[in-house]
């Protein structure tokens, strides 16, 4: 009986590359694609000379997946994320008096007695 030897996966838990695009940037360049898709539709269906749509589809195609790139080269593959997040943390907290924070409160079974 001949032995088989399996190679072991050596990429579990690493993300997802394409093409130099990682992680949530490969979503975000399909679904930049199918909006030009979508709207090479659209103007087909209206009645726009078929040339000027493949030239709009194309121009818009090469446009969002260069800044697809341009993002996914700026922010890396979690960077982008933390951008959005950092932008809804407020910059100063303004407090006028100290009350809430001097008042004995006792947490007893998720409710506040004083």
């Amino acid at each position: 009986m001949a032995r088989t030897n399996y190679t072991i996966n050596k990429g579990i838990n690493r993300s997802i590359v394409f093409k130099g695009l990682k992680g949530q940037y490969i979503w975000y360049a399909g679904g930049a694609m199918f909006m030009v898709m979508v709207l090479y539709g659209l103007l087909y269906a209206i009645g726009v000379n078929n040339y000027l749509c493949l030239l709009i589809a194309v121009c818009m195609a090469a446009l969002s997946i260069m800044a697809v790139f341009q993002l996914s080269a700026t922010y890396g593959e979690h960077g982008l994320t933390k951008a959005w997040a950092s932008r809804k943390v407020p910059r100063l907290v303004k407090a006028k008096s100290r009350k809430r924070f001097s008042s004995k409160t006792i947490i007893e079974n998720g409710k506040a007695s004083r």
